[in-house]
Order: C-alpha cells, then structure tokens, then sequence
C-alpha cells in the first residue's frame, strides 16, 4: 500500500525513467507525494511515462538525459534542482546489457566500454552531480537498481561487471556520503518482467519455477524496495544491497528439484 505523503515536498530524479523498473520507480514515488523528474535518452517516451502521470494529478516532468554524457547529467541536476527547489532522491535505473557472443574473445572492448560507461560509470556520473545537492537537502537518498547478475554467473560479463560494480560503489560512497546526511543503497532485482524482456515470454517461462516463490518479478516488486530505501522508514540503512530476487540466489531449486528427483 502506498503512502500519499512519504515523499510529500521531496524532489526526485530518476533515471532511464521511461519504461520498465524506472517508470515503475517514477510512479511510485509520485504516487506517494514527490515531484518526480522522469529522465530518459528517449526524451519522448519519457515524456509519455510524465504524462500519464501528471493525468492522474501527481507531479511530474521529463528531461532528455544521456548518463553516458556528464553535461547532460549535470543539466538533468540542475533542472530538478530548479523545478523543485531542492533535489531530495536519486534513483539510478538506466542501464545498458550488451548480449554475450559464443566466445569471450570474441567480445568487443566496445560492447563492455559501452556497459560499463552506461550502467556504473553513468550512475557515479550522477551520484556525482547529485551530492551536494542532496547534502543541502538535509533528507538525501541515492538508491541505485543493481542486478543479481552482480552476485552470481548469469551470463553478460560486461553488464555484470557494471552492476557488481554498483555494489562496491554503494559501499563506498555510503562511507563518504554519511556525515554529509545522505543515504547510499542498492536493490538487487531478480528477472523482472520488462522491455527488456518484451517477446521472450517463452524465456520467462523457463526461468519461473528456478524461483522459490513460484514467479518472476515485475517492475512494482522493484519500484517498492526502492521507495523503502528511498524513504525514512529506512533512516538507519546506508551502504546495504536489498536482494528482491524471489529466493533464487538464496535457495538452488535445480538442485532441490534434482536431489528429489533421484531420491
């Protein structure tokens, strides 16, 4: 159930905002009271995902932003900054997953520069427009949306890489962002169901019962785990990954199923 007030008054600014986890995020947190700056490379997409919400009477706005370029980031800060008076939350959702080739050497150095550039070197680029804004607020919160693929092998060096990465840069920038009264923690999604997954229902599939609670996440499970951390609710959490996976990297149901089977 959401909150209408938990974020009332609070300037939000999410990235890769459009579609998928990131709208999901958008609406969640203007839903329960922020004024959200939905940001996106796709500048008309995102300002449908800030027009279907501004129809149901919340606050928002949309904002061609490329995290891969820092005077991009640094104008997307400035707008929010502007727009709302104050930059309260960032969410780092954008991210890029370049598809592995058969064989490792046969990966190009432009598909793993192109994921890591997007997907942990644009989050620090935002964290790092961000900060000071976020100190002055008083009330600052970055949630970065990591994956499992940063935890375990499921394929995607450079994309897991990147969100391993998003681990070790939580940690860190919780340490130095703590006496400055900002917030640092990532999510840990599982599969969710999302563009990025448009037309592979088959796959979703297969993978569903490897998940202990019988299914594969959709973007609200996410959107709902960051607006926790996001919040004062989670006033005593910084530096910590929220793993919201369904059990699969917690419990081996091939191997339950297999030990079963041959019992």
């Amino acid at each position: 159930m959401t909150d209408p007030t938990r974020f009332a008054g609070h300037g939000v600014l999410v990235t890769g905002g459009a579609r998928g986890i990131g709208a999901a995020v958008a609406r969640r947190l203007a839903e329960e009271g922020g004024r959200v700056l939905v940001t996106d490379r796709d500048l008309p997409e995102a300002e449908e995902t800030a027009s279907a919400l501004r129809r149901q009477g919340l606050a928002a706005e949309a904002f061609a932003c490329d995290v891969a370029d820092r005077a991009a980031v640094e104008a997307a800060v400035a707008h929010a900054v502007a727009a709302f008076s104050s930059l309260d939350v960032l969410v780092n959702s954008a991210a890029h997953c370049t598809s592995d080739v058969t064989l490792f050497e046969d990966d190009p150095d432009e598909a793993w520069v192109r994921d890591l550039d997007i997907t942990l070197t644009g989050a620090y680029r935002c964290c790092r427009a961000a900060l000071p804004h976020l100190a002055a607020s008083g009330r600052g919160a970055i949630v970065s949306v990591g994956s499992v693929n940063g935890v375990q092998d499921f394929g995607n060096h450079g994309y897991s890489a990147a969100k391993a990465g998003l681990g070790s840069l939580t940690r860190t920038l919780a340490g130095h962002a703590a006496p400055r009264g900002v917030r640092v923690n990532l999510v840990v999604p599982g599969t969710v169901r999302s563009s990025a997954w448009e037309g592979r229902d088959d796959e979703l599939d297969a993978v569903r019962p490897l998940y202990p609670l019988g299914r594969v996440g959709e973007p609200e499970d996410i959107a709902a785990a960051v607006a926790f951390l996001a919040s004062r609710d989670a006033a005593w959490i910084t530096g910590t990954s929220l793993v919201v996976d369904g059990g699969l990297t917690a419990v081996n149901t091939g191997f339950r199923a297999a030990v079963r089977h041959t019992s």
